[in-house]
């Protein structure tokens, strides 16, 4: 069994406090959890965190494997029993709204269902695609995805009529006490019962309604407010829109935003930017011309001589800042079109248009030259 270091894991010394301890893992959470990260093995990594969390947290575990290392303390806890017990509640609930460690690497065995665990509901993750017109000017948008509901049967706790009775497990006191003699030494645990959860109640009775469950699937439509000046990333927290909570709150919807590209516009933080293409004549001459804008049209003057690759700024005519720091401009880049087929009176005029073109770029070139 290969040799495990939770110190390094974490990224913490041997004589970290238990708030250290809680830091590190709290900021190594947020990069990994399954929900939220785009990390490659990003699970697998969470695990490992969570397992070190889990003994280096507790006082008794981290003495032990302090003691003896990972090989003779895996000897003597299991994977299950050096998670079960650990308090990830809290830092779940501050981060994620809720959660479940146990329930997220194992499952629920040994009748965790068969009791009402105080806990709260998982988040989720949606994926929404939206216009690049109602990522600038915001929108509301109806969705319809399956739940858990509370059952109302048994009122959420799988039990029929509600009633539970003394878990015979823990004989009602929600934890078993476990000790085990090893080469290393002596080994004991206080761990939270597996078939109750640590309530110290069980079902009677399953709920004919929901089948023990407590809960029970159901489509809801959820209107989603889309403020103005998202973008791409963006995350829209639904507060209680989440996993069903089982005793606890309900999770947290984190709606991720994806805007579909516009056919004209291109955009950069809070600016627009467009290419105007324009005629050799229109350049030379100048002109006043029509183009579009997110709100609508609008009258550019393309001044005599302009150049192509020539860029105008139409002041606050990009998209609302999201957090209501102004709003950006839009851009637009002169690109000067070269006809691809001519009139005969065009190709008359053109050539004699030629004919003054070369001297003066002949002239222009040769008194740069010289000068």
């Amino acid at each position: 069994m290969s040799k495990k270091d939770y110190y390094e894991t974490l990224g913490v010394s041997k004589d970290a406090s238990k708030e250290d301890i809680k830091k590190a893992y709290k900021k190594l959470a947020m990069k990994y959890h399954p929900d939220v990260s785009k990390e490659k093995n990003a699970a697998e990594k969470f695990k490992e965190i969570s397992e070190a969390y889990a003994v280096l947290s507790d006082d008794e575990k981290r003495q032990q494997y302090n003691t003896f290392g990972s090989d003779a303390f895996s000897q003597a806890y299991s994977q299950e029993d050096i998670f079960r017990g650990s308090n990830f509640e809290d830092i779940f609930s501050d981060l994620f709204g809720g959660g479940d460690i146990f329930d997220m690497f194992f499952g629920e065995r040994g009748g965790r269902s068969h009791a009402r665990s105080r806990r709260s509901g998982a988040n989720v993750r949606y994926d929404l695609e939206i216009s690049f017109e109602d990522a600038a000017f915001g929108t509301e948008k109806t969705i319809e995805v399956e739940k858990n509901e509370k059952c109302e049967a048994c009122d959420g706790t799988g039990s029929k009529d509600g009633e539970m009775t003394k878990c015979p497990d823990c004989n009602g006191s929600g934890v078993y006490r476990r000790t085990q003699r090893t080469p290393f030494g002596i080994f004991s645990q206080t761990t939270t019962c597996r078939s109750c959860g640590g309530e110290g109640k069980v079902m009677k009775e399953a709920c004919h309604k929901c089948y023990g469950k407590g809960f029970i699937a159901k489509k809801k439509k959820i209107t989603i407010k889309i403020p103005a000046g998202v973008d791409t990333g963006h995350t829209l927290r639904l507060q209680g829109e989440g996993g069903l909570g089982r005793g606890g709150p309900n999770g947290d919807m984190f709606v991720m935003i994806h805007v579909n590209p516009h056919k004209l516009f291109q955009r950069d933080d809070d600016d627009v930017y467009f290419e105007l293409p324009i005629s050799f004549s229109q350049a030379a001459l100048g002109d006043e011309i029509e183009i579009p804008t997110l709100k609508g049209k609008a009258k550019l003057k393309i001044p005599p001589g302009t150049q192509s690759e020539t860029v105008f700024r139409l002041k606050g005519e990009g998209i609302k800042n999201v957090h209501g720091y102004g709003k950006g401009d839009q851009y637009v880049k002169a690109k000067i079109t070269t006809p691809t087929s001519l009139t005969k009176k065009e190709k008359e005029l053109f050539e004699e248009l030629s004919k003054s073109d070369k001297k003066d770029l002949k002239r222009g070139f040769f008194d740069k030259i010289f000068k």
